[in-house]
């Protein structure tokens, strides 16, 4: 090989890595670039499923009297409630039996200790108003949206 033809080997091989260089950087851009975007869009989400609507605090109707329940090994539970109408739900408070029956047939059984504490408490609150918020639904319309203890006793 003579003189030119490995200065003209030479002088070409830089600008072969030079266009692979570039060739390589634009498509590390398109890609990342286009993953960046399906990534955003995805995770975005819907922006009516994003924004879920809260339900408006209506009326409360609450319990005349506390009811008892019977709780595991010989205790018992006296409590009261009171039920968080939605607006959606109207002006008219809702029948409390039904609320009772769900009361009764939640709370029968548990253990005390389940009840001491605040964890028991709230999973055991968070069951009722499960439970609530389904019977308590008309028409796709949520009448009830939370429960308050009035009165919570074990013995």
């Amino acid at each position: 090989m003579s003189k030119d033809e490995k200065d003209t080997a030479a002088a070409e091989a830089p600008k072969k890595s030079n266009k692979m260089l570039i060739m390589i950087v634009a498509i590390a851009l398109v890609v990342l670039g286009g993953g960046g975007a399906g990534a955003f869009f995805m995770l975005r989400g819907d922006s009516a499923e994003a924004v879920e609507e809260k339900p408006v605090k209506g009326i409360v109707t609450a319990l005349d009297n506390t009811i008892t329940v019977n709780l595991a090994d010989g205790h018992y539970l006296k409590m009261g409630f009171a039920l968080q109408q939605t607006e959606a739900g109207g002006e008219e408070a809702v029948d409390i039996n039904e609320a009772l029956n769900i009361a009764i047939e939640t709370y029968t059984g548990l253990e005390v200790a389940e009840l001491s504490t605040e964890k028991g408490r709230d999973a055991v609150k968070a069951e009722f108003l499960e439970k609530l918020k389904e019977a308590y639904t008309e028409d796709d319309v949520e009448m009830v949206m939370d429960v308050y203890y009035t009165s919570f006793v074990t013995q």
